[in-house]
């Protein structure tokens, strides 16, 4: 009994390091994009509108994310849109920051 539980543990603990890891370039990019944002919002680049706009963008991308590692294993279809809804993000970051619009 005591060797199924000491598997099970292991088993369990194990996939959920590897759950945890699958994504570490998707996360620093999340991190990345989401610094941006701020300092966009800091130096007056992006308007209120603009980054609460972004802001929705990164959250939906954290709820994909969050999705495709539900199950345990994050497979090459998941990880690729997610890396498509990042530039996407990413180039509606840059879009933005450099439009010629009027900062109040």
């Amino acid at each position: 009994m005591k060797k199924i539980i000491l598997i099970f543990a292991l088993i369990t603990g194990v996939s959920c390091f590897a759950s945890a890891h699958v994504t570490p370039k998707v996360t620093k990019t999340q991190v990345k994009q989401t610094r941006r944002i701020a300092h966009g919002v800091a130096n007056g680049a992006l308007t209120k509108r603009e980054a609460k706009q972004l802001k929705r963008q990164q959250r939906h991308i954290q709820k994909t994310k969050r999705l495709a590692k539900a199950d345990g294993v994050v497979t090459r279809q998941e990880r690729a849109q997610i890396r498509h809804e990042q530039q996407v993000a990413n180039r509606s970051i840059y879009h933005q920051k450099h439009d010629a619009q009027k900062r109040f």
